[in-house]
């Protein structure tokens, strides 16, 4: 699949940039980008795209995004059609900011394992959208240093929310999933460490926290939620979604190093959790992202994946509103 490229506007002399946009519509490709994005669409519904989960927003959506998790939002044809106005104010920032000394103190450190955390693509809901939403539109006006503290009240906030939850899948971003159980991290990190093996067992896993299979069993399921096995399926599955939009390897070869030691097993796991063939799911996405890059709004603002980095140039013009800061 062809990933394209967006060349943000962010600066090296700004701690973040800030695009605001008023009924433009969602005409772009499928997309990454090395910078944290805080995404958030107002007064409109449609379809959003972030690694391997496509959902429904309805009305509103906020998103955190992680450096380089593939993303695309689209608006409901008859919505935009109609004239319904909508917003979509993006915060884009690099992903070195908080890679300061002053940045590595205690109080920072909830935010900072918050930012890991986002490689997988977090939304919020509830309260904490209510309260992030007046925040995000007051960005949107330069007000000297108060945009700077209201960015670091927004993190702060967004950190300490329990109202969210993640959106692709664990096996999609190998990153670790948050707990405070040391234990359970140690599993979390063994398993995405193993998975791609399919003799990876329960029994191996508990003997990394010292537990028999059976008292493990119980502890993962507390802490993860879920079974230890459909843990694992959903990890494979996850890192499976990622070779088919990552590489052109044959669905075999995928659903091995995946960790699948029997296609038709990862065929009939695969259309059980994604509601289609992994071909499908191939061939979907590749529909989504026929774009023409060279009729772009602003150009030179997404670039296919393979373009040559002398090729890259910035664009002096973006087609929504831009702020500094």
């Amino acid at each position: 699949m062809n990933v394209y490229r967006e060349i943000t506007p962010l600066k090296g002399s700004d701690v973040f940039v800030v695009l605001d946009s008023v009924s433009n519509g969602f005409d772009y490709p499928i997309h990454n980008h090395p910078e944290y994005e805080i995404n958030l669409v107002i007064g409109m519904s449609g379809t959003r795209i972030v690694g391997d989960s496509t959902e429904r927003y309805t009305d509103a959506d906020l998103v955190l995004l992680g450096p380089y998790i593939y993303h695309k939002w689209d608006g409901d044809a008859h919505l935009q059609e109609r004239g319904q106005p909508y917003r979509v104010i993006t915060i884009q920032f690099a992903m070195d900011l908080f890679s300061g000394q002053f940045f590595q103190k205690e109080r920072f450190l909830r935010v900072q394992q918050f930012l890991r955390e986002s490689t997988r693509g977090i939304q919020f809901y509830g309260k904490t959208f209510e309260q992030a939403m007046p925040i995000l539109i007051n960005l949107t006006e330069d007000r000297g240093f108060t945009n700077i503290i209201e960015f670091l009240q927004l993190l702060e906030l967004l950190s300490q929310s329990t109202e969210s939850t993640f959106l692709a899948s664990a096996g999609f971003s190998t990153d670790t999933p948050r707990s405070k159980s040391n234990r359970i991290q140690v599993a979390y990190s063994y398993i995405l460490k193993h998975f791609a093996d399919p003799e990876l067992r329960i029994g191996d896993v508990a003997a990394q926290v010292n537990m028999s299979a059976s008292a493990f069993s119980h502890f993962f399921q507390k802490y993860a939620f879920q079974c230890f096995t459909q843990f694992l399926i959903d990890v494979r599955i996850g890192h499976a979604c990622k070779l088919l939009l990552d590489t052109d390897e044959p669905i075999k070869t995928i659903s091995y190093n995946s960790g699948f030691n029997n296609l038709g097993n990862f065929n009939r796991l695969f259309k059980k959790y994604r509601f289609c063939t992994p071909v499908e799911y191939r061939q979907r996405y590749f529909q989504k992202t026929d774009f023409d890059w060279t009729k772009q709004v602003t150009p030179w603002q997404f670039l296919p994946g393979k373009s040559k980095p002398n090729a890259i140039i910035k664009p002096r013009d973006y087609s929504t509103r831009l702020l500094h800061l």
